[in-house]
């Protein structure tokens, strides 16, 4: 790092929707926090459906608050709700007599 980017540090700001998904490089001071992060990254004005007093983040996968302090490499993920409740899908399923196959959908099955 050269002596002017001395206490800065990037991270890395991620969102997804089903079909389209975004990673957006940014630098922010260091002791910077994930809320500063994200609006810094300026997502929010690519997916104005982001609200993030209601979306949950975190980083790498692991749940974190707003105020969490960041570190150099994070990537910080906006996490959208759930459209369908996973244990109730897969009683439905279950109910259905359907099989899943690896990766989810159903699987043919073998007469």
């Amino acid at each position: 790092m050269s002596q002017a980017n001395a206490h800065e540090i990037i991270v890395e700001i991620a969102y997804a929707l089903p079909h389209k998904q975004m990673i957006i490089p940014v630098r922010v001071h260091e002791g910077a926090n994930a809320e500063t992060a994200i609006l810094a990254s300026g997502i929010i004005n690519k997916f104005p459906e982001i609200d993030l007093s209601n979306s949950k983040i975190g980083i790498f996968g692991r749940l974190c608050k707003p105020d969490t302090v960041l570190r150099d490499m994070d990537r910080v993920e906006i996490y959208r709700a759930l459209i369908a409740d996973p244990k109730e899908v897969r009683r439905q399923r279950a109910a259905e007599g359907k099989v899943m196959k690896k990766g989810g959908g159903d699987a043919a099955l073998e007469t």
